[in-house]
């Protein structure tokens, strides 16, 4: 099928660096349609604009035009990243610059692998063009979110916590809707360059049936009232030994004079593990504990087994398992909690504090006022395939809490892509989610996936939430605690093999 409109034979007619000025620019266009704009109909539209670049274009072309998009997108969707590596890392600000844009190249390698497959494996049918780009885009995505330990921000389908494809996150979550999102994309392209309108009446079709479906998987199982503090300590104070017990107090007072049935900090408000505090403030942070319960965020371990980034209950009533509560962080962020083979001089020019961390063995939920609260430590929250078994069963968490410190990243766009993720976690297990953070965004966030409290950036507060707790499982939650994420790699394979050109005979 060869192209028939002007603008196909424009795109055929673009010289190599056009195509890939364009790729960057869609790329870019993309990032635009995450937080903090709720403008979801752009990224179906930058990514259409990928899909066009490589509809006839050689699989070497196409490859390039993916790489760039990538470039383009991840670039300026992380570009918060130099903050952490200039301000608070003491890179020279040329370093910086070049070690997010490797970064970026180096996960835009995913994409230019799907491309190169696409302009390698189409057919001439404009309706297996649009399928085996939405499985190759798929299957990029998947690679990303999950090889060498996985980094899935900005994944494509977290543009959709609102819109019309939103009503999908229950029954396939952010990576079916990530599939969908990419199937629109190349039917606006082949409506556009192939005037084939059957693509675009069907993918629009499939993302409208969500309307016709069961929304309501969970019920409600009674309120808790949280107080989730934002103490707002800059980066580099954090460590300052002279500001230390400045800082700590205000955070102490902060919890002090909070009303909640739980008080939340956020993760590593105090740097260092408890049994290493002078007796006194031990003491006042037990006070604190016996007039309302605190998940506190400290370390455990020691120099010898390792640190370990945690949540530690203090004055919480001994759980069902006959132990105090304490969560430790599973999934640990490369460079800043465990370092790579090979990249310890990398991190140690960094100077980052506990920059080597052990990692947390258990799931539990914190039992309390009638609620299973099951924490979430920074970007965990990402990886909803790691926790999906907590909220299934009769054990199931009807409340999920993250706490993080963006501080290392400044206000800008973090904050809001951060959130963006939580709301969508919400929508794929239809529960509440409540975020106390440093710096931002302190947050509730409720089964809907609808922000209902938030607190100001950059500025120490204490937000009173009254929480409604959920049970029940949605079909999401349940085929991703049995499966993983194997349903969504065997489907796109298979869609692959069925709509790939097929091998010509010797």
């Amino acid at each position: 099928m060869r192209p028939v409109t002007r603008l196909a034979r424009w795109t055929e007619r673009l010289v190599p660096g056009a195509v890939l000025l364009l790729a960057v620019g869609a790329g870019a266009l993309q990032t635009a349609a995450f937080a903090p704009t709720e403008a979801w109909w752009l990224q179906p539209l930058a990514l259409a604009l990928l899909v066009a670049l490589a509809w006839d274009a050689s699989p070497r072309r196409a490859a390039w035009a993916g790489f760039f998009f990538g470039l383009g997108w991840l670039a300026s969707g992380l570009w918060w990243l130099y903050i952490s590596l200039h301000d608070y890392g003491h890179l020279a600000a040329p370093f910086a610059v070049a070690a997010v844009l490797l970064l970026a190249a180096f996960l835009s390698l995913y994409y230019a692998g799907s491309l190169w497959a696409f302009a390698r494996w189409r057919r001439p049918g404009a309706a297996a063009r649009v399928g085996l780009f939405a499985a190759l885009w798929l299957m990029a995505e998947l690679a990303r979110a999950q090889w060498l330990t996985g980094f899935p921000w900005i994944a494509s389908g977290y543009a959709h916590a609102v819109g019309p494809l939103a009503g999908w996150a229950p029954w396939i979550g952010v990576y079916g809707i990530t599939a969908l999102a990419a199937g629109l994309a190349a039917a606006l392209a082949a409506l556009t360059l192939a005037r084939a309108w059957a693509p675009l009446v069907a993918v629009l079709l499939l993302a409208g049936l969500p309307a016709l479906l069961p929304s309501s998987f969970t019920q409600a199982s009674g309120e808790i009232h949280l107080s989730l503090l934002q103490p707002d300590v800059a980066q580099d104070q954090k460590f300052d030994r002279e500001l230390w017990d400045r800082n700590l107090d205000a955070l102490l007072r902060q919890a002090e004079s909070a009303r909640g049935q739980l008080v939340l900090t956020p993760e590593s408000v105090v740097p260092l593990p408890l049994a290493y505090l002078e007796p006194e403030v031990v003491q006042r942070i037990a006070a604190i504990g016996k007039e309302r319960p605190l998940l506190l965020g400290s370390f455990l371990g020691d120099d010898r087994t390792g640190f370990i980034n945690s949540l530690v209950a203090v004055g919480a009533p001994v759980q069902p398992d006959g132990n105090a509560y304490s969560y430790g962080k599973r999934h640990l962020l490369p460079f800043g909690e465990f370092i790579p083979p090979g990249f310890h001089w990398f991190v140690q020019a960094l100077r980052i504090p506990l920059d080597d961390q052990a990692t947390g063995t258990h799931q539990r939920a914190l039992v309390l006022g009638g609620q299973r609260i099951r924490p979430l430590i920074c970007y965990e929250d990402l990886f909803g395939e790691d926790f999906a078994q907590s909220l299934v069963g009769p054990e199931a968490a009807t409340v999920l809490a993250n706490v993080s410190n963006l501080a290392w990243f400044g206000p800008r766009m973090v904050q809001d892509q951060h959130l963006q993720f939580s709301q969508m976690r919400s929508l794929e297990f239809q529960r509440p989610l409540v975020r106390s953070t440093n710096t931002g965004a302190t947050a509730a966030i409720d089964h809907q996936g609808r922000v209902t409290a938030r607190l100001p950036a950059e500025v120490p507060g204490v937000l009173e939430v009254q929480v409604q707790g959920r049970t029940g499982a949605t079909p999401y939650a349940r085929w991703l605690a049995a499966l993983g994420l194997w349903p969504a790699w065997v489907l796109a394979l298979a869609a692959v093999l069925a709509l790939r050109r097929p091998a010509r005979r010797a």
